[in-house]
């Protein structure tokens, strides 16, 4: 494709790059994309419909109090999103409040966990986009597990 004849992306076309495969357009100009064209905002995401099981996800990990499930456009061998399933107020980390901090806590944990059960003895990233310069495009606060492949830095 010529530049000229790419459409722009929509904000929903780009949040369901999570959950649906994308075009062929580079990923991180996409994600900026929707990230600058997303509200913050405390309403349903579309996390929470892969939490309630209204949209399909390859979910790898799950407890009382998070989801891990495969990022549908994996930015790395090993790309999962973990998500607090309950949302309390969290649509980002600048959001956070002394009560959140045992499930923040807990969001590090669980991808250790994770982390040793995908193999990534060799290390790993951990990746949590705030606000609109942070490239964050869903307000439902989610970290990034990134891993099986050499991480560069500085990171973007």
């Amino acid at each position: 494709m010529v530049n000229g004849d790419i459409k722009p992306w929509t904000r929903l076309s780009v949040l369901s790059s999570h959950i649906t495969p994308s075009l062929s357009i580079s990923m991180a100009s996409s994600e900026k994309e929707a990230a600058l064209a997303a509200v913050p905002s405390d309403s349903p995401t579309i996390f929470d419909k892969i939490i309630n099981k209204e949209i399909p996800s390859t979910v790898v990990f799950e407890d009382d109090k998070v989801l891990a499930f495969r990022d549908i456009s994996p930015q790395a061998p090993t790309h999962i999103l973990i998500i607090p399933k309950v949302k309390d107020g969290l649509s980002g980390l600048s959001k956070a409040e002394e009560r959140h901090m045992e499930i923040l806590g807990h969001l590090l944990y669980t991808a250790k966990l994770i982390a040793e059960q995908e193999g990534l003895d060799d290390g790993f990233r951990i990746v949590i986009n705030d606000g609109p310069s942070g490239c964050q495009s869903v307000y439902h606060l989610h970290v990034h597990l990134l891993g099986g492949r050499q991480m560069n830095w500085p990171p973007g």
